[in-house]
């Protein structure tokens, strides 16, 4: 697969067409408190990916990156949107809007299985029997190693494909409605996590 790393920003002579397939990596699941963002990997669905590693947690140089990410002309496709929006939010700064979770699609309308992960989806959608074995690494270290940097543009390859598998699915079981309010409402969700309520269901008895 061609995928290309980068250092801070996108260069200039990047471009991407439609519809964005994003993910992060982040030093681990704690990033209100501790642990910051270290990747942030990009797709339009054309076959590549491009990343942007942060390895001295420089921020203020992604302009392009952000200018990118808060287009709201298209559509930001994730799998479980929650965390990835909440690490854009705290760490870039930007309030992503036009949002596309497709764990969420998943749990609406995959009843038949609890396994929602991306990996799963990809097996079921893509035929692609994906590869975790560096989720679990140092995304801050200086150099990303070639497993590393594979493993992060595989997070994006096929999100457009899923994307398109999970949209018939809502419209034949009709929950494209109830899906759309999930969407609307995810910044507001974001924002209870990055306040404190990420482990409270405020709707709770």
């Amino acid at each position: 697969m061609p995928y290309f790393l980068h250092i801070n920003d996108l260069p200039d002579d990047v471009s991407f067409d439609g519809d964005l397939a994003v993910d992060t990596e982040t030093r681990g699941l704690n990033i209100v408190n501790r642990d910051r963002l270290c990747v942030v990997q990009i797709s339009d669905g054309k076959g590549d990916a491009h990343l942007v590693h942060f390895p001295d947690g420089d921020f203020d140089k992604a302009n392009r990156l952000k200018s990118l990410l808060a287009d709201e002309g298209r559509v930001k496709i994730f799998h479980y949107a929650r965390f990835d929006v909440a690490a854009l939010k705290l760490y870039l700064n930007i309030d992503i809007k036009n949002i596309y979770c497709t764990k969420i699609a998943s749990k609406l309308v995959r009843t038949y299985t609890d396994r929602h992960s991306l990996k799963e989806l990809c097996r079921e959608y893509a035929n692609v029997d994906l590869s975790k074995q560096q989720q679990c690494s140092d995304w801050s270290a200086p150099e990303l190693t070639p497993d590393q940097v594979a493993y992060a543009a595989s997070d994006v390859l096929y999100l457009h494909a899923i994307r398109t598998k999970l949209d018939e699915v809502l419209l034949r079981e009709n929950r494209v409605d109830l899906f759309r309010k999930c969407l609307d409402f995810l910044p507001e969700r974001v924002a209870l996590d990055i306040g404190g309520w990420s482990e409270i269901d405020i709707f709770s008895h």
